[in-house]
């Protein structure tokens, strides 16, 4: 069972920036894929980025060239680099992962449904 705890979540300006982080108790982090995704109140969820064990990364178009995914493996932790922050980026955000082959291909809508999550955190974006 992997368990995932995100944090960083908050309250800020639009075009502000927040990072959110997300611990990873599997041992075995690197063969995982991992990836970001989102759900406002009333609406689906959204893949937001996606990350392999190799480090390829793939962005949802809406936040491509804002966010950044990353991960620290001697940390076993999972970023989110969030900026120039848009108040339609008010949403709960939820790190995900699954075990996942190498070189398998990304898919960024995929991650909302990966085996594993994490509680969420709150993000609030005000105009």
């Amino acid at each position: 069972q992997v368990q995932l705890v995100e944090s960083g979540g908050g309250s800020v300006q639009a075009g502000g920036s927040l990072r959110l982080s997300c611990e990873v108790s599997e041992h075995t982090y690197t063969r995982l894929c991992m990836g970001w995704f989102r759900q406002a109140p009333g609406k689906e969820r959204e893949g937001l980025a996606v990350i392999d064990g190799d480090g390829r990364t793939m962005y949802a178009d809406s936040v491509k060239g804002r966010f950044t995914i990353s991960k620290d493996n001697g940390k076993s932790t999972l970023f989110l680099q969030m900026n120039t922050l848009k108040p339609e980026d008010t949403a709960m955000y939820y790190c995900a992962a699954e075990f996942c082959f190498a070189n398998i291909v990304l898919m960024v809508s995929r991650v909302p449904d990966f085996d594993y999550r994490g509680q969420g955190t709150q993000v609030t974006v005000s105009s």
